[in-house]
């Protein structure tokens, strides 16, 4: 969603608008589903939190400040949500993870095309080299990489310095590069992929 639209929605939702709140919710729900489900490894732990964070938002929404991105402050209160939910209940086993990719090919019934299982299996080295992070790890790894955010947007968002940032990125990077060098089966899927 571009700026510019994104903040006129913004003033409409504000003046209570409910197609504008519907159209900012629409425009950012994928994402943060996305975030949520990579981050909590739970389709439905990451669906009740970004629920409820669009909740927060409708609540709260003459509460933004648009000198930010609103992505920023919806991620920011999806996180928190997920941290007080984790911070309740016991871990969640790591076993509730497998799977979780599904069916992202798309295809059509009767078989995979070499393409479509191509991503497939590169999406499920990325996934288990992800369970190898702390959540810190993972948080900064997925909003870079999955959501284009910069360092100094990472860096605001968790509240630490840029250059911390910058440090546990590369750390995580190169533990996930560990991760599939060091697993025969991860090491062969991922040349599979990447050939």
């Amino acid at each position: 969603m571009l700026k510019l639209q994104e903040s006129r929605l913004i003033r409409r939702a504000k003046r209570g608008d409910g197609n504008a709140i519907e159209a900012l919710i629409r425009g950012h729900q994928p994402a943060l589903f996305a975030f949520m489900l990579r981050i909590s490894g739970r389709p439905d732990v990451a669906e009740d939190m970004v629920q409820e964070a669009f909740v927060r938002v409708i609540r709260n929404i003459d509460r933004f400040d648009n000198r930010f991105r609103f992505s920023t402050w919806l991620f920011t209160i999806a996180r928190r949500l997920y941290v007080n939910h984790m911070q309740k209940l016991r871990p969640a086993s790591d076993s509730d993870a497998v799977g979780l990719a599904g069916d992202l090919t798309g295809e059509a019934p009767g078989g995979h095309s070499e393409r479509a299982e191509s991503l497939q299996n590169l999406r499920g080295v990325i996934e288990e080299a992800l369970t190898f992070l702390n959540p810190l790890q993972r948080e900064i790894v997925l909003l870079f990489h999955q959501q284009s955010w910069s360092i100094t947007e990472i860096a605001a968002h968790l509240d630490m310095p840029e250059g911390t940032v910058k440090s546990h990125l590369h750390r995580a990077r190169r533990r996930m590069q560990r991760a599939i060098t060091e697993s025969p089966v991860a090491r062969v899927r991922a040349e599979e992929s990447w050939s």
